[in-house]
């Protein structure tokens, strides 16, 4: 008689969060219709804060920094990373109390910092939400989700607002 695996296979999703509706949403949705009991299931909140400006003592205005002001800036963006977290923990918890959550933050363009990071951590799938952007804008800004969509190695399901769509 052949031994049965009763091991449960691992998976690892990516969800891409920042301060939008969509992006919480698209956590939510993730968690009602990708999570599985026959996996352990991780889901990692990936959250990227712009590239720290370059300040020097005058700005082109020829304005002088204060190293006060930088530091007011940088605890700012600290404090937007924590409660875009706290809100999607939060969300997480009221779903399921055995799913694992990991944080990673990143630094630098969205685009990059998102695809780099999927790869390397070898997720399973990313999640991300969509803005909703028009073609117009979309052309002009360029989409953060369709980027990812190309260059990553896994599959990555984009989730519309249901009042964007």
């Amino acid at each position: 008689m052949e031994a049965v695996n009763l091991k449960k296979k691992q998976c690892k999703i990516v969800v891409a969060v920042d301060e939008s509706a969509e992006s919480m949403y698209a956590l939510s949705w993730c968690l009602s219709n990708l999570m599985s009991q026959a996996t352990i299931n991780t889901i990692v909140l990936l959250y990227v804060k712009p590239p720290p400006p370059v300040y020097s003592s005058l700005d082109v205005a020829g304005y002088i920094f204060s190293g006060d002001v930088i530091r007011a800036l940088e605890a700012y963006g600290n404090d937007l990373v924590n409660s875009v977290m706290g809100r999607a923990e939060d969300i997480c918890e009221k779903f399921s109390s055995n799913i694992k959550v990991d944080r990673l933050v990143g630094s630098g363009d969205a685009r990059d910092v998102i695809c780099n990071i999927v790869d390397k951590i070898k997720a399973d799938t990313l999640v991300m939400g969509s803005h909703g952007y028009g073609f117009f804008k979309r052309a002009i800004l360029g989409s953060v989700s369709d980027h990812c969509a190309k260059h990553v190695k896994c599959p990555v399901v984009i989730v519309k607002h249901p009042e964007k769509i």
